[in-house]
């Protein structure tokens, strides 16, 4: 696994979002990025951080960051899961993980003595001309926001 890098030009991509529209990095050209990966929608740990990112949306706002949740998860599924919890964010299906490779979170992971490949939990801040500012790699899922508004 090859992880970008703060200073890497931010990969431009165009998934589905949970309306199944597409959605592009460029979309958000003059805005900062919050482009987060979580494994797996409305499991335990990728709820507890999509929630501090919902609550802490206002403060992301007025620091013009848009938040962007990328997972394999088919888009019928995203839809779910912003309806369930409430979610004031978009999120985006990379159903065949092209784009986490690109990002370089797709990669070996070892649970209960299996080891596959997965979706690794990071996070990448992309600023207003579309580098990588800064990399999330080590926080507790309900930390994450916190992390996150502390850095920014």
């Amino acid at each position: 696994m090859n992880t970008l890098t703060a200073g890497a030009a931010a990969p431009e991509f165009s998934l589905q979002n949970e309306h199944d529209q597409p959605v592009t990095l460029s979309d958000f050209k003059g805005q900062k990025v919050l482009l987060y990966f979580y494994p797996k929608a409305m499991t335990p740990g990728c709820t507890v951080q999509a929630q501090g990112l919902r609550d802490i949306k206002a403060e992301l706002d007025a620091l013009n960051v848009a938040v962007l949740g990328v997972s394999i998860d088919p888009v019928k599924r995203l839809g779910k899961f912003i309806e369930r919890d409430n979610l004031n964010f978009t999120l985006l299906s990379d159903e065949d993980h092209t784009v986490a490779e690109q990002y370089g979170v797709w990669g070996e992971k070892k649970f209960m003595g299996k080891i596959y490949d997965g979706l690794h939990r990071i996070s990448f801040l992309i600023n207003e001309q579309g580098t990588i500012e800064h990399v999330f790699n080590k926080f507790k899922t309900k930390d994450h926001h916190q992390v996150v508004l502390d850095y920014l």
